[in-house]
């Protein structure tokens, strides 16, 4: 297959691509890291798991193939940095570009999911828990990695109620 055939234009296309038990993996890709968060199987809540520090792609694509292993992966979801007024930027073409790269060593079901303001929610929510600066650091990324992926699941449910209307 070519890598084009496992990018989906919609979060619900996902489902049908997915064995019984399977998660979605969210992925917010950062310049210097890469949060990470996981559904549940039921597709509902989205949780953060793990912060990656950026390295070379095959030595992240490694860590990414573990925790694909390790939490019943089925698909992807993964942030699109764009701009304020919906256009692509140079940090889109780059996550895309990324995306491409790993479907060429893992065979996993991939779809973007605008990613616009969700790490400034994020740290927002962290301002009011009263986390310190140290904390917030550690737990942003993986953080607004839950926030995107549980905005592609809450399509989901969307679409999944209206389809069985």
């Amino acid at each position: 297959m070519q890598v084009s055939e496992f990018i989906l234009n919609r979060p619900d296309q996902i489902v049908s691509r997915l064995s019984r038990g399977e998660r979605v993996l969210g992925v917010d890709l950062g310049t210097k890291t890469i949060g990470l968060a996981i559904s549940d199987p039921a597709l509902q809540i989205a949780s953060p798991i793990k912060m990656i520090t950026r390295s070379k792609l095959k030595i992240d694509v490694k860590e990414i193939k573990n925790i694909i292993c390790e939490h019943a992966i089925g698909a992807l979801i993964v942030g699109l940095p764009l701009n304020m007024n919906g256009t692509k930027s140079a940090r889109s073409q780059a996550t895309k570009d990324w995306t491409e790269a790993l479907l060429k060593l893992v065979d996993i079901s991939v779809c973007f999911w605008d990613e616009r303001l969700s790490t400034a929610a994020v740290e927002r929510e962290m301002l009011k828990a009263d986390l310190s600066r140290q904390r917030r650091a550690k737990k942003i990324d993986s953080a607004a990695a839950a926030y995107i992926l549980q905005g592609a699941l809450d399509f989901i449910q969307r679409q999944t109620a209206k389809e069985n209307m």
